[in-house]
């Protein structure tokens, strides 16, 4: 599958931890290589230091179109939207261009597992990754996952391993360039509204996450949940053998609950992986991450024995319904990653009853009216802060008891402090993302983190 550069042109646009992976592995491959970069910070410099050192050219400040445009390959970093305007004039121009993963994907040694959704894609990739580790599989995870919990793709295929499996998960930015890339299994985990800040419609935004399709074949294996109906109406005509994960069995379910146990039946063989008391991941949206996992796992050629392993290992990953500290009866949870609706819904559900949510961020545009049946179904509390948090206050305050935080981050947290009793659940799951004050959901949940053990220690002082 690989392709040797061979003194070919390629231009990267964008510098974040994608472009700088693809930079080097076109460089790797013996590409001539432009990087293109409009910002100019202290991390933008240090990233375009480091490349100028071993060779590639780096521009910072104003794309220069005429240069990204005689590059025979263009490799844009998921982080640039479809509106910029360097890719509106490539586009006008007649030239295409392709994402990080696509490119990296013309240089693996080894068939692809891709995991795509619009929830529980990282959790669903990394339980995959660690089933498979567990078998003793050589294995190389990346994509989308970030954190520092994996690579970006193209870090994968410098390497020149030939792994067993690749794993990556896969955003719909990513699925947007593609043109080649084809999973020898694709996950689907679930399909619902998200990004209307970033797209034009909700079709326009599943019509690039079913991109993931484009390339299938008859020998193509796709795992889909087998509960969702937004996607099942997406994969209509799709080719390939599919499988599917459900919480209840049915006829057509690859992995199913029986009888309280996550159980896989694959070709008239039935396998008992665990019980739902051994699943440590907080929430019932997990069970179907469990689920899609393990039946993608099987797939894949792992014992069920390793799979068992595997998930009593695995504690979960942060800022993903992550308890973060327990104080006078009073649990403070970080669910940072729900910066859309529907996995707020998720975070909520996974509690029975009395929680405080602290809800709010950059305002995308989402109905925040979904919100009020699982609220009051826990008789939830909600405090609404950020750029979203006037609309989210008048959305919700006829139905739910809510408060509008007006302040910073900080007065969010002293506004929960003083609000809670014995016995609540503090969460975090603001169902927006967090560019109105943080640099990303991972910022946001480690300043929760921060900010509660500061304020609980004082407390107790």
């Amino acid at each position: 599958m690989s392709r040797p550069l061979k003194g070919q042109s390629v231009a990267v646009i964008g510098l974040g931890s994608s472009g700088v992976a693809a930079a080097k592995l076109a460089l790797e491959k013996g590409g001539n290589v432009y990087v293109s970069e409009v910002r100019e910070d202290k991390e933008a410099c240090a990233s375009a230091s480091q490349l100028r050192e071993i060779g590639i050219e780096v521009e910072l400040g104003p794309h220069v179109q005429r240069k990204i445009a005689e590059a025979g390959t263009i490799v844009v970093s998921p982080g640039i939207p479809p509106s910029a305007k360097v890719l509106k004039e490539l586009a006008d121009n007649g030239l295409s261009t392709i994402s990080e993963p696509e490119f990296a994907f013309r240089f693996f040694n080894g068939p692809l597992i891709a995991v795509t959704g619009t929830n529980g894609k990282t959790t669903t990739a990394m339980l995959i990754a660690q089933f498979l580790k567990a078998d003793g599989q050589d294995i190389a995870v990346g994509g989308n996952i970030g954190g520092g919990l994996a690579p970006p793709a193209s870090e994968l295929a410098i390497s020149g391993n030939s792994p067993s499996w690749y794993v990556l998960e896969l955003s719909s930015f990513q699925l947007s360039g593609i043109v080649d890339l084809k999973p020898a299994i694709g996950v689907f985990t679930n399909l619902a509204p998200d990004h209307l800040d970033r797209y034009d419609s909700v079709d326009s935004y599943y019509r690039d996450k079913s991109r993931i399709f484009d390339n299938a074949d008859e020998k193509s294996r796709w795992v889909l949940n087998g509960d969702d109906s937004e996607l099942e109406s997406l994969v209509q005509g799709i080719p390939g053998e599919r499988f599917y994960f459900s919480e209840e069995y049915a006829d057509r379910a690859g992995s199913y609950l029986e009888s309280g146990v996550l159980t896989v039946e694959l070709t008239g063989s039935k396998y008992r992986i665990a019980g739902l008391q051994d699943v440590t991941l907080v929430g019932r949206h997990n069970i179907q991450n469990v689920l899609a996992a393990a039946l993608t796992a099987k797939l894949a050629g792992t014992k069920q024995s390793s799979i068992s392993a595997g998930l009593k290992e695995f504690s979960g990953l942060p800022h993903r319904t992550e308890k973060i500290a327990e104080n006078n009866k009073i649990t403070w949870v970080n669910d940072s990653k729900a910066t859309n609706v529907t996995a707020t819904i998720n975070g909520i559900t996974s509690f029975d009853s009395n929680l405080l949510v602290l809800l709010g961020g950059q305002d995308k545009g989402e109905d925040f009216c979904r919100l009020v049946k699982p609220l009051k179904e826990n008789d939830s509390k909600v405090l609404a802060y950020g750029e979203s948090g006037i609309r989210l206050y008048e959305q919700l305050k006829d139905e739910v008891r809510v408060r509008l935080v007006k302040g910073s981050f900080e007065d969010l947290i002293r506004s929960a402090i003083d609000w809670v009793e014995s016995g609540d659940t503090v969460l975090l799951s603001p169902a927006c993302p967090s560019f109105d004050m943080f640099k990303d959901y991972e910022h946001r949940g480690e300043r929760f983190r921060h900010l509660v053990t500061k304020f609980l220690e004082s407390s107790d002082g």
